[in-house]
């Protein structure tokens, strides 16, 4: 299977550059994934699609403003360091710019002091070990210093980092936020909860790789990142009914897909526990749990959009996506939603 079948024709224009104050404001794309159907709709409509014995399955990961700008000591040279991976409390995997001045031994100093750093190794496609030297909580000190990790594509500045942050994140560890659920309110998970319908949360904490490209032309040589995920027992039993009882498992995003099918085992049942998966679901994966997908419009020839035709079918989908562009929907992490629906 071919990187080229995934392509579609995207203007720069479409690429939403900031988000909308009314989350659940936002246009939504629905797809009908047995007979190709496409409505549109505002968001909120996502109301119609759901009924009360359904489970509507969320990722309560919390992006950390992971970007860190600070200056290396002795010389006052700009380093900027982005937090990947935490090894323990002070040690975090990183990668740091400009990565060829960033040696072994060298320090960098954030916020007068109020934080520093020293390069303790260089590991894996040139990533730092760094440690961190500071008083009181890391997080703490994370949230007054720094900046959202804003994918690349993304070049306008973010005035209120919570934007750019679901209304139900929880659990700190992600370098990207899960953009499908940026759609939701209170107001409308409230909503969602008043018809019946079951929520549940699990926690897969999105990395960088979710913007690395798909480099091999064969997509069967795509080597897929790791992501720690993490799912209750309570969660897992609520998913687990849903299924026994014949609702539909709607799931908000590919990064919720991806802890579903990861911790399912071949009858569908979801198994709670954590682990690192590097799952690749691409056109004809068998789908073991989700029945129904609440996403954005990802980017062409990307794992993201492999997995949604995996669901609906690469045809569909692309002519979904030829007529989100002829319409001008929004796309990407701040842009409009797709559901797909059966």
């Amino acid at each position: 299977m071919d990187k080229k079948d995934f392509y579609f024709d995207l203007p720069e224009s479409l690429i939403a550059q900031t988000p909308i104050r009314d989350r659940a404001a936002a246009r939504l794309l629905v797809l009908d994934k047995k007979t190709g159907k496409i409505e549109h709709k505002i968001f909120r409509d996502i109301l119609k699609y759901i009924e009360a014995k359904d489970c509507l399955v969320i990722n309560d990961t919390k992006v950390l403003p992971a970007r860190l700008i600070g200056e290396r000591e002795g010389s006052g040279a700009k380093i900027e360091i982005l937090l990947l991976k935490r090894i323990d409390s002070n040690m975090w995997e990183t990668l740091v710019k400009p990565g060829k001045k960033a040696r072994i031994g060298d320090r960098v100093v954030f916020g007068d002091g109020l934080l520093k750093a020293e390069v303790a190794d260089i590991v894996s496609e040139g990533n730092r070990i760094v440690k961190f030297e500071f008083d009181g909580i890391f997080e703490e000190i994370l949230d007054k210093l720094g900046q959202m990790p804003l994918p690349p594509y993304i070049k306008e500045k973010l005035e209120d980092k919570n934007m750019y942050q679901t209304v139900y994140a929880k659990n700190n560890g992600s370098a990207a936020a899960p953009t499908a659920g940026l759609h939701f309110t209170p107001e409308l998970l409230e909503s969602i909860k008043n018809m019946g319908v079951k929520i549940a949360s699990v926690t897969l904490h999105v990395g960088l790789g979710t913007f690395r490209p798909v480099k091999a032309d064969n997509i069967l040589d795509h080597k897929m990142h790791s992501e720690f995920y993490s799912i209750e027992e309570a969660q897992a039993d609520v998913i687990n009914k849903t299924k026994k009882n014949g609702g539909k498992v709607i799931s908000v995003g590919t990064t919720s897909t991806r802890t579903l099918e990861s911790a399912a085992d071949e009858r569908g049942f979801v198994k709670s526990g954590s682990g690192w998966t590097d799952i690749f679901i691409y056109p004809g994966y068998n789908f073991k749990v989700v029945d129904k997908l609440i996403t954005n419009f990802h980017l062409p020839e990307s794992t993201l959009i492999m997995l949604v035709s995996a669901l609906a079918g690469r045809e569909n989908v692309l002519e979904a996506y030829k007529t989100a562009v002829a319409e001008k929907y929004r796309f990407f992490s701040f842009g409009d939603a797709m559901l797909v629906t059966d």
